[in-house]
């Protein structure tokens, strides 16, 4: 795998981690009883995208590490998946 389709996964990767991260610690203007007119009580309290942006790097630096090790490390290949899954029945 040469480094430009590494990036190329890295970027991808990074924003499925993004879209699973985003909801974790949200808290929303009712659960803190401080609802700004205007405004639906359901709404985030406060804007948390450098902490979300922060965890997703480290999530998907850590998953893609674990993706260079399987495949450089061990040097295990696409074509191994079927070997790695449990056989059916």
């Amino acid at each position: 795998m040469s480094w430009v389709s590494f990036v190329a996964l890295f970027f991808v990767t990074w924003w499925l981690v993004l879209f699973a991260v985003l909801p974790f610690g949200v808290r929303t203007q009712d659960e803190d009883e401080n609802v700004t007119l205007g405004t639906v009580p359901s709404a985030p309290r406060g804007p948390h995208m450098l902490r979300a942006v922060l965890w997703t790097t480290l999530v998907t630096a850590i998953l893609m590490g674990g993706f260079y090790g399987l495949t450089k490390g061990l040097g295990y290949s696409v074509d191994d998946l079927a070997h790695l899954m449990p056989s059916p029945g």
